[in-house]
């Protein structure tokens, strides 16, 4: 089983109305698509985002979208709420989705969306399927494949950058005590079971630790910038 993350820019004639209003105005600092359903014979789909964004502007640019029969806007706190929204299945997304289809083709959740409106996904299945729906996506639409393997969900999402390398010196680490409060076991045990020098021992171990918590911090913390943190993760 393999997966592929892939990040899709639409031209501006296909892209939602919410996705233009991404683009455009300065008010959403992060989206996420969280959970979806497309309705059977009635051209309808539910869908759950997570979005941090300035609420006011945000609803007042749902509400104007002609898709869109109803929604419903929980807040979080003051910079953050979740939209549960039920709209009418576009032609345009039609268009890029029929890319998937009689395809065993499995996506993950969530789908991200950066400030250009453009999107992350990350789609599980055959690799042969997995290329038949890259060379099925309209022309129109800019792909750029981020990242492709054997799926593996254990590792996802704090640690996803790290190497395998890297990612077994945290095993033996752990397995040793290295991380033990206090600790049992310092760099070179950690060598001795990787059968490497210290030195590259504390190397990977560095750039793992640095890896996972930039990737913790910028998935769940608060940090300032134009860029979600959250996004800025995935660039």
């Amino acid at each position: 089983m393999k997966y592929c993350t892939v990040r899709l820019s639409q031209p501006d004639w296909m892209l939602h109305p919410m996705q233009r209003f991404i683009r455009e105005e300065s008010v959403v600092r992060y989206e996420e698509l969280q959970a979806w359903a497309i309705a059977t014979g009635d051209a309808l789909e539910y869908e759950l985002f997570y979005v941090e964004a300035a609420r006011e502007p945000y609803e007042d640019a749902l509400a104007a979208v002609d898709s869109v029969r109803w929604y419903d806007l929980t807040p979080i706190d003051d910079d953050s709420f979740y939209v549960y929204i039920c709209q009418e299945t576009r032609g345009e997304d039609v268009r890029w989705r029929e890319a998937f289809a009689a395809l065993n083709l499995v996506v993950i959740p969530p789908i991200v969306y950066d400030p250009t409106a453009a999107f992350y996904m990350t789609v599980v299945g055959s690799g042969d399927n997995l290329q038949a729906m890259l060379e099925g996506l309209p022309d129109e639409i800019d792909v750029t494949v981020r990242a492709i393997g054997d799926y593996d969900r254990r590792h996802a999402p704090l640690v996803g950058d790290l190497t395998d390398r890297q990612l077994e010196a945290v095993e033996v680490a752990v397995d040793v005590g290295y991380f033990d409060v206090p600790r049992e076991a310092g760099v070179r045990d950690v060598a001795d079971e990787l059968g490497c020098a210290p030195s590259t021992a504390a190397t990977l171990l560095q750039k793992a630790q640095a890896r996972v918590m930039r990737r913790l911090t910028e998935r769940y913390g608060r940090t300032a910038g134009d860029v979600s943190p959250h996004v800025r993760a995935l660039l």
